[in-house]
C-alpha cells in the first residue's frame, strides 16, 4: 500500500452533476466565466462584481478543557469533548476584483426577508453604481421581495404578476430571468445547478474555516461573530487580493 501511494481507509464525498442539457449548461458556466474575466475592467467603470453565499450553521464550539499549545517536542493538543452554543449564519460578498470581503451579515436566519436585507445593505455602499452578484440558485436569491425591489430600482412600473399564476413573479424561472436581465442596475448571475464551486466566495469560506474557526473555542455565537468580523477586517487588510481564476468552462476532464 505505501509503495503504490494507496490510502483504502480514506474517502470522501464526490457529486457527478446531472446535467440535463449540455448546450444550456456551457452557455451558463460560460456566463459566469466572463463576468469574473471582464471584473477588472467593470469596476474600472464603477460596476461591482460581487460573489455572494451563505455560510450556514457555523457552530459555536467550547472546547471542555483549554487546549494545550505546541511544545518542544509535542504538538498542539486540543481537548476532544465540546459544549454547543448555538449557531450562526454569515451572508459574505466576496467583490472580485479586489478580493475583498464586503457588507457581511450574521444572524440566526437566511430567511428571504435576510437575503433581501443583505443584498439593500451591499448595494447601499455604492448606491448609485452598478451591481452584478454571482449566486446560486437558492430559493431565496430568486424571491418575489427581490423582484419587486429590484423592480423598484429601475422604475419598473408594470404589472409583475402573481407569485405561482402569473407574469415575472410566476415562478422561480420567470423571477430569475427577470433579475438576471443585462439592464438592470443591480442583477444576479446565477451559477449552473450543482456549480455552486463556480462561486468564488466559496473559495474564501475555505480560507475562513481554516484561519478562523478550525482551532478556535467560542462561548457563545456572539464571540462567533466577533471573530467572524475581526477575521474579515485582518484578511480585507492584510491578505486580500483577488483570485486567479483560471478556469474557462471548458471540461476540467477530457
Amino acid at each position: 500500500m505505501e509503495e503504490a501511494d494507496l490510502h483504502p481507509h480514506r474517502s470522501r464525498y464526490w457529486l457527478n452533476p446531472k446535467i440535463e442539457d449540455p448546450e444550456r449548461h456551457a452557455v451558463e458556466v460560460g456566463r459566469i466565466c466572463e463576468v469574473y474575466r471582464q471584473a477588472q475592467e467593470l469596476h474600472a467603470q464603477g460596476t461591482h462584481v460581487v460573489s455572494t453565499d451563505e455560510k450556514t450553521s457555523i457552530q459555536a464550539l467550547e472546547r471542555a478543557a483549554p487546549t494545550q499549545p505546541m511544545r518542544p517536542g509535542l504538538e498542539e493538543r486540543r481537548e476532544f469533548e465540546y459544549i454547543r452554543h448555538g449557531t450562526t449564519c454569515l451572508m459574505a460578498n466576496l467583490e472580485v476584483a479586489t478580493g475583498q470581503v464586503i457588507a457581511p451579515t450574521l444572524g440566526p436566519t437566511r430567511t428571504e426577508e435576510d437575503f433581501l436585507r443583505h443584498v439593500q445593505q451591499t448595494v447601499a455602499l455604492d448606491a448609485g453604481a452598478r451591481w452584478i452578484f454571482v449566486v446560486d440558485n437558492l430559493n431565496t436569491h430568486c424571491s418575489e421581495s427581490l423582484v419587486r425591489w429590484a423592480a423598484g430600482l429601475d422604475g419598473i412600473a408594470a404589472d409583475l404578476g402573481c407569485k405561482g399564476k402569473s407574469g415575472v413573479l410566476h415562478n422561480t424561472a420567470s423571477r430569475s430571468a427577470f433579475l438576471a436581465d443585462p439592464a438592470h442596475r443591480v442583477r444576479f448571475v446565477y451559477t449552473p445547478k450543482h456549480c455552486s464551486w463556480l462561486n468564488q466566495v466559496e473559495i474564501w469560506f475555505s480560507i475562513l474555516v481554516r484561519r478562523a474557526l478550525k482551532r478556535a473555542s467560542f462561548g457563545s455565537p456572539e464571540q462567533l461573530a466577533t471573530a467572524i468580523l475581526a477575521f474579515i477586517e485582518y484578511f480585507n487588510r492584510l491578505l486580500a487580493k483577488p483570485f486567479r481564476w483560471s478556469y474557462t468552462g471548458r471540461p476540467l476532464t477530457a
